[in-house]
């Protein structure tokens, strides 16, 4: 049983579904962009890391000195991969609706 408020999809209108394409729409797009934000915000600092990390493992360094700089690099290529992965997610092109 649906409730008092709830409308059953063949009474909902074409103007109340276009509202409501146009809130999903509008979503998907505030989505698609702050995925794009936050891949640019890690991206950049994570860029950093992973070159002082590395520079780090070009100098003479202690054993211990040595494998904790590989953690960070492996680490950082790992956050790495992640962001790469996010580049992949993008928006649906949005559809013509009548």
């Amino acid at each position: 049983m649906t409730e008092p408020d709830e409308q059953s999809p063949a009474s909902v209108s074409a103007v109340e579904l276009n509202a409501l394409i146009a809130d999903y729409e509008a979503k998907l797009d505030e989505a698609a962009e702050l995925i794009t934000r936050v891949r640019h915000e890690i991206n950049n600092p994570l860029t950093g890391v992973l070159g002082q990390a590395q520079l780090l493992l070009r100098e003479e360094l202690s054993e211990r000195a040595r494998k904790r700089a590989e953690t960070i690099e492996e680490l950082a290529i790992r956050l790495g991969d992640i962001v790469a992965q996010l580049r992949q997610v993008q928006r649906p092109p949005k559809k013509s609706h009548p």
